[in-house]
Parts: structure tokens; sequence; C-alpha cells
């Protein structure tokens, strides 16, 4: 597939995020329960005890109910919080439903950057947000390459797998999983050099094995 260009990429989020945004309040919690409820019966979730998520915006799925059933199910929740030093890097702590949050210089929801940092490589899961996704795990994301630089050390996993094909049913921890609307589907997407792709999409309507 031909690459994208910047610009191509700049306008294919423009619609992407104005489709999502276009979802009233009403198709946006039956949505955000549907995903839950398909999150809920995926056996990587339901065999992760360490789960990353995102806080919601600009129209993206919401987690409050995935959030409700990770602490009923006694797992532990871990939320994205920007790394002091490294450009475009992400660090996770610990999050349960009450605590509070911070602004950070995006106008995003974030945990204090007091708790104690949990080392990406030790999660089981991460539901990653995104802009769009095709089946065959291409992500399209705000543009930053926070999650790419943050989780670049599972394209060597990938590989690895990729030649001892035995073991590509269950991808290596973490396994990532994009989240998003139906509506965010693309037929095909191109990828770059440094993108990271996701091991499964989980949508509102469904649960995509890619890998």
């Amino acid at each position: 597939m031909k690459h994208l260009t910047s610009d191509e990429r700049k306008k294919l989020r423009k619609q992407l995020r104005e489709n999502r945004r276009a979802l009233n309040p009403s198709q946006q919690q039956f949505a955000a329960q549907q995903l839950a409820r398909n999150l809920r019966t995926h056996p990587v979730f339901l065999r992760s005890k360490y789960i990353a998520l995102y806080m919601a915006n600009d129209g993206e799925i919401d987690m409050r109910y995935v959030i409700n059933a990770i602490e009923k199910m006694g797992k532990q929740c871990y939320l994205p919080i920007l790394h002091p030093l490294k450009h475009n890097t992400l660090w996770f702590v610990s999050y349960r439903h009450g605590d509070i949050l911070m602004t950070n210089r995006f106008g995003l929801s974030e945990p204090s950057s007091n708790k104690k940092i949990f080392p990406v490589w030790a999660l089981d899961l991460v539901l990653m947000p995104l802009v769009g996704f095709d089946r065959k795990g291409n992500r399209l994301g705000m543009g930053g390459g926070f999650y790419d630089r943050t989780f670049s050390f599972k394209k060597n996993l990938q590989k690895k797998q990729e030649s001892h094909q035995q073991n590509t049913r269950r991808p290596k921890s973490p396994v990532l999983i994009g989240v998003a609307h139906h509506c965010q589907e693309l037929t095909q997407l191109s990828n770059e050099s440094w993108d990271v792709l996701l091991d499964y999409v989980v949508t509102d309507k469904e649960i995509i094995t890619v890998r």
C-alpha cells in the first residue's frame, strides 16, 4: 500500500475525529457499555492482572465501564502520564476510581507523577486509544508517537514471534489492544517503520484478532 504523506495523515485524522465527535451522548454511552461487555469476555482481559488504559478525550470511546470491571474483578488499573525527561514518552501509574487527576500540558487528565511508576514491560495488557485502525493491526494515533516510543521494545518481540509461528497465537506481554468506535475502522492503513502493531482491536461491535 502507498504510504500516506504527512498532509494525507492529517486530513484522515481530522475526518476520523469528526466522525467520533459526531456521536451524541447516548450513542457514546451505549458504545462504552458494549466495549466493556466485549472486553470482559476476552481471554487476554480475563487473565490479565495489570491493565493500562486512558481517560477518554475528543470523542474517544469512554473507559469508565472498563475501569469498573477491572476493579470489580480485583485487577489493577494504570493510567499514562507524560515522561518528564524523555521526549513524547509515557510512564504509567496506578489509578482507582475517585483518585484526583491533574491536567497535563495537552489538556488531558492524568494522575499525579508523585505516585510510584510501574514498569511498562510488567504490564499484562494495554488498552490503547487510537484515531483509526485496520484489521492488520495498524494504528493511526494523534501523531505524537507517544505509544510507539513507549512500547518500541514490542517490535523485537513481534519479530521473534513471526519467526516462530507456533507462538503467534498468544502474544507476549504486554498485549496491545486498540479500542475504538467501530466507525474508526479503515479498509487499509499504511505501516511506518516506527509503528508498533496492535495484537487485537476491540470496538463496540466486535473483537478483531490481528496477530
